[in-house]
């Protein structure tokens, strides 16, 4: 009997395929699939992940998702993926990080990506993944959680800001980024 639910859960090492296909389904639909640097190696190397026998660990008390490897400076990102519930297919990712908020003196919870395969959407998939980092978010008693979204993207805006997810566009704030050569050129400034 096939199940009703997608399963949402940490992501293992050997989901990192699908994750990159992901990642690259994700940056073809923001026209930018020329700017993926990211690598099965790269991945593999920077996520944490839960271990792939989730049997041998306890579930995280308030969350009940099995608690993942520990997060450092080389593994600073963590990724829940969602499942087909039929097929048991990686059709879902919501790839993040922990950040810090000074004012409340609270961590939290920044997207980095959140991403439904194409054919899976209008499912509840979406809304599921965030359901899941808000958990997460309140089991460490943090204050927020934030990602970004391109102005053009209309139809992520428009789910973010229903009435289910509840989000508020941060119009006073202005995303600022150093990469690239940028990136050396800063670090080298006062040499």
């Amino acid at each position: 009997m096939a199940s009703t639910a997608p399963v949402v859960r940490h992501a293992r090492r050997e989901d990192v395929p699908a994750i990159l296909g992901l990642i690259r389904e994700l940056a073809d639909y923001e026209h930018a699939l020329d700017s993926v640097e990211a690598t099965e190696e790269t991945l593999a190397a920077t996520i944490a992940f839960a271990p792939s026998e989730p049997s041998v660990v306890s579930p995280n008390p308030e969350t009940g998702l099995p608690i993942t490897e520990p997060v450092s400076p080389a593994k600073p990102a963590r990724c829940l993926v969602l499942t087909d519930p039929d097929s048991g297919v990686v059709v879902g990712m919501a790839l993040y990080f922990y950040n810090y908020s000074t004012w409340r003196a609270r961590p939290g919870i920044f997207l980095e990506d959140l991403y439904v395969k194409q054919s899976e959407r209008k499912k509840g998939y979406g809304k599921r993944l965030l359901v899941e980092l808000a958990k997460e978010v309140e089991a460490m008693k943090g204050g927020r959680l934030e990602w970004n979204v391109l102005k053009w993207n209309e139809p992520s805006i428009k789910f973010y800001e229903s009435e289910a997810i509840g989000a508020q566009m941060m119009s006073e704030w202005v995303g600022m980024r150093v990469d690239g050569e940028g990136l050396p050129k800063l670090a080298k400034l006062l040499d």
